[in-house]
């Protein structure tokens, strides 16, 4: 039995996807078809990636073959699904001259996400990195305090005849974040389409310039920021923050899910565990693990996903961020060590990754220059 592929179109137009007033064949839905004897293979191209609304089309397109052309037809369905652009999201495209783009998340809040954060940024730094911050968390900013540049407000520059948002400039670090366009005490009350269209100009209506590091404070959770960010930027990896308490564990491993889901597919370069166990001054031998031990160690080890470091409970560490000169500027000291050693794993485990990737602009960092920071230090 040979199956004809103009019986099968007719058979087709017969049905519409789910929501669509077209039928399949003249909205666009079925993107070709061919036949091999009693086979048939059908290219479904959907616009919604809501399962109910796949499963119904492919049900619909065997039951019409069935029917309509051969009842011992064997069919084939590759189905693929492109969503639109919806307004006010952020465009997805690279930013030129910036090699890496790493994205910080926690998947709770309070778990010392920003302070790891803008203490991995002055290391960078300080190891020859040319480094930028831009603070995600739209309804908590608090990179201003931590660089002790609440007051400063960002200034317009002409960038090839355009004018652009010059970032603030602070320990060599170029920062930018929604605090700098409001009042302290003003509560930033956006639904998910201003918020986007907020970052959607921090990111590409600045003059960053060159950066070797794009550093991405991401809010907590897994939520609108976090889709429209990673689905927009050619984002190089992910970096999540755990404290080792069971309650953040869990939300940590959804963090981890969220980049290594298939619609986002973003490497995920490891797990920090923050606020490890506390040694006191008097007690320099002792370590209390108040929230309990090596929690987020052990979850990289059961995702498969590299453990970065250990950060322990000092109370300079809060002090530095609360007074806008994070801790890792401290030199010689038992911080700027630890820093210094989650550092250059980051470092190495991004040149571990782009080593198994094609060159691009938007991930490229040389192995030379990552290995040189990594002994530099």
């Amino acid at each position: 039995m040979k199956l004809d592929r103009k019986e099968i179109l007719k058979a087709l137009e017969t049905i519409t996807v789910a929501g669509e007033g077209k039928n399949m064949v003249e909205s666009g839905a079925i993107a070709n078809v061919l036949t091999f004897g009693d086979e048939v293979v059908v290219d479904l191209l959907l616009h919604s990636p809501a399962m109910h609304i796949k499963k119904r089309a492919e049900d619909d397109i065997r039951k019409a073959i069935l029917e309509k052309v051969s009842a011992e037809a064997k069919i084939k369905i590759n189905t693929k699904v492109e969503t639109p652009e919806k307004p006010n999201e952020i465009k997805g495209k690279s930013i030129p001259g910036i090699k890496n783009i790493i994205a910080v998340a926690s998947g709770k809040g309070g778990v010392g996400k920003s302070t790891v954060t803008a203490n991995l940024a002055v290391t960078l730094a300080k190891m020859g990195f040319s480094v930028g911050i831009l603070d995600a968390d739209i309804y908590g900013p608090s990179m201003p305090i931590m660089f002790d540049v609440e007051s400063a407000k960002p200034i317009s520059v002409n960038v090839d005849g355009k004018s652009k948002m010059k970032p603030i400039e602070s320990y060599e670090v170029k920062i930018l974040s929604i605090g700098f366009f409001t009042a302290p005490s003003q509560a930033v009350i956006w639904r998910g389409p201003m918020a986007s269209k907020a970052l959607n100009q921090m990111i590409f209506d600045a003059d960053w310039g060159e950066l070797d590091f794009m550093l991405i404070d991401l809010p907590p959770g897994t939520g609108d920021i976090h889709l429209s960010i990673m689905q927009s930027l050619p984002i190089t990896g992910a970096v999540v923050v755990s404290t080792p308490q069971a309650v953040a564990l869990a939300d940590a491993k959804k963090g981890v899910s969220m980049f290594l889901s298939e619609s986002i597919n973003v490497p995920v370069l490891g797990i920090i565990e923050n606020m490890a166990y506390f040694t006191p001054e008097e007690l320099p031998e002792n370590k209390y693990y108040i929230f309990g031990k090596e929690g987020a160690q052990n979850l990289a080890a059961d995702l498969g996903v590299p453990f970065l470091g250990e950060v322990p409970i000092v109370q300079s560490i809060r002090e530095a961020g609360d007074y806008g000169r994070p801790a890792a500027l401290q030199t010689a000291s038992v911080i700027e060590g630890v820093f210094e050693e989650i550092t250059r794993n980051v470092v190495q485990e991004t040149v571990n990754r782009n080593e198994n990737l094609p060159a691009t602009e938007a991930i490229k960092i040389t192995t030379m220059a990552g290995c040189s920071a990594v002994k530099k230090n």
